[in-house]
């Protein structure tokens, strides 16, 4: 009965939620507690000279971190207030444990030593409210100790299942490490989903495949973990006789802050891997369809950027693409930094992975059909569900494809630039997107019908836009 308890105990705590709550205002108040702990009332010199000396420190740490991001060309701006406050307690608590170290109590050091870890904390738990990278205690416990992914297994028993005939209800997911020989673009392990149907006789049937990416700071298995995709295609496989597409979990950044954009350029081949290393890859050794019909593209932010990107750029290679969330073109900050950061300055390097550059290079389109996934309230103009302009990106790209023969759609879909919103935009696009690449048992079904656009932006609004890119100022 006690184990039993326990286990309970376990998953309830699992399932408490990071992205609101009382847990995590429960923590960001017992670290403001321990900051007021260590400031102290302490002496009159302390409140009058070291207090706002430290209060500077945390100011100036707060606008070191803002710049250094900017620099980076990190996407997602603005980011949430409350971020940066704890950002700047945070530096405030470290320069009170250096500032009043000497004449204070020995509880007084053990609780300025404590508070750091915790503003820390504050500021984790802020930036996690603000992307949902982690939106439970349980999904963050088993990405810090590499805990493993729902239905994961390995190759030695995906081939002992096929060898005796074993026909499992819910898919499969496998690590994989593909080769590099086209790109010599430097990753990380991948994952592949194989989905009931795929089990259903050896050699496998040849089924449709989506090629999944994730965010600008990613791991193969964000999808797995913050994007709910084993469970929603589990569901799907489910409603259809065990048939859904294959997934596979790329790597197109390499490592968690190298954002490629998908690109071949300064920070490595990451196009070359997806298309030259990965599609040969998954025909030759999970048995999937080779041809272009049946490969489709699904992205979030980054990831959506990537997914248009390369469905104009291969149409020989991909048929359809879900695009949520992404941007006009590969964005690490203005046009002038993107130009710089990922293409060494070389203006028509930038230009072959430009989509709307590419698709009026290219010309007609055939075959090609595409779902844009934007945040929002429809028909309303919506700056907090699209930091960056993804709606009005989603708008023209979808415009311009339009004009070239791409079949293509804009919905708005409630929630803001994040996690689950991506999650629950792949969900409302897999039947689409199951259908246009030919799952077998899956109905074709049409686009969804595009949602009205909002009203003009008014002159206030034209104030926030970065007159070289057309995006917002960051």
């Amino acid at each position: 009965m006690e184990v039993s308890e326990a286990l309970l105990l376990r998953h309830h705590l699992g399932l408490l939620p990071l992205t609101h709550g009382w847990l995590p205002t429960t923590a960001q108040l017992l670290a403001a507690a321990a900051l007021c702990g260590a400031v102290g009332w302490r002496t009159p010199r302390w409140r009058a000279v070291w207090v706002p000396v430290a209060a500077l420190f945390g100011v100036g740490v707060a606008v070191a971190v803002h710049r250094y991001l900017g620099s980076l060309g990190v996407a997602g701006d603005p980011a949430p207030r409350m971020l940066w406050i704890w950002t700047a307690l945070t530096g405030v608590t470290s320069a009170v444990v250096v500032l009043g170290w000497r004449r204070t109590r020995w509880w007084r050091r053990g609780l300025s030593i404590a508070a750091i870890p915790l503003c820390l904390l504050g500021c984790a738990l802020a930036l996690n409210q603000w992307v949902g990278y982690f939106p439970t205690v349980h999904s963050a416990w088993n990405q810090f100790t590499a805990g493993p992914l729902p239905d994961q297994t390995d190759r030695i028993t995906v081939t002992a299942m096929q060898m005796t005939h074993v026909h499992p209800r819910r898919g499969v997911v496998v690590p994989v490490t593909i080769a590099a020989d086209a790109s010599h673009f430097a990753h990380r392990r991948e994952l592949v989903y194989l989905p009931p149907a795929w089990f259903a006789s050896n050699p496998p049937p040849r089924l449709p495949v989506v090629m999944m990416i994730g965010a600008e700071l990613n791991t193969p298995a964000d999808w797995l973990r913050a994007g709910n995709a084993v469970a929603t295609t589990d569901a799907f496989a489910a409603d259809h006789a065990g048939h859904a597409p294959v997934l596979v979990f790329v790597d197109p950044t390499g490592a968690f802050r190298n954002d490629t954009e998908c690109v071949n350029g300064r920070r490595g081949n990451a196009a070359l891997h997806l298309t030259r290393d990965v599609v040969p890859f998954m025909v030759s050794n999970f048995g999937v369809s080779a041809d272009r019909s049946n490969w489709g593209i699904a992205g979030w932010s980054m990831g959506g950027t990537c997914a248009i990107d390369l469905s104009v750029r291969h149409p020989e290679m991909f048929s359809a693409f879900v695009d949520i969330a992404g941007d006009r073109g590969p964005n690490s900050g203005s046009k002038a930094q993107t130009i710089a950061t990922l293409f060494n300055g070389d203006t028509s390097a930038w230009a072959q992975f430009d989509p709307a550059t590419v698709i009026t290079t290219h010309g007609r389109y055939d075959g090609v059909s595409g779902l844009f996934a934007i945040a929002g309230v429809p028909g309303q103009a919506d700056p907090l569900g699209n930091p960056e302009g993804q709606d009005t990106a989603a708008r023209s790209l979808c415009s311009l494809g339009r004009a070239h023969g791409i079949q293509c759609a804009v919905v708005t879909q409630p929630g803001r630039h994040d996690w689950p919103f991506a999650a629950n935009a792949f969900a409302t696009a897999l039947p689409w997107l199951s259908g246009q690449l030919g799952t077998p048992g899956v109905p074709r079904i049409p686009l969804p019908a595009w949602t009205p656009d909002p009203p003009p932006a008014t002159v206030a609004d034209a104030t926030h836009l970065d007159d070289a890119t057309g995006r917002p100022h960051r």
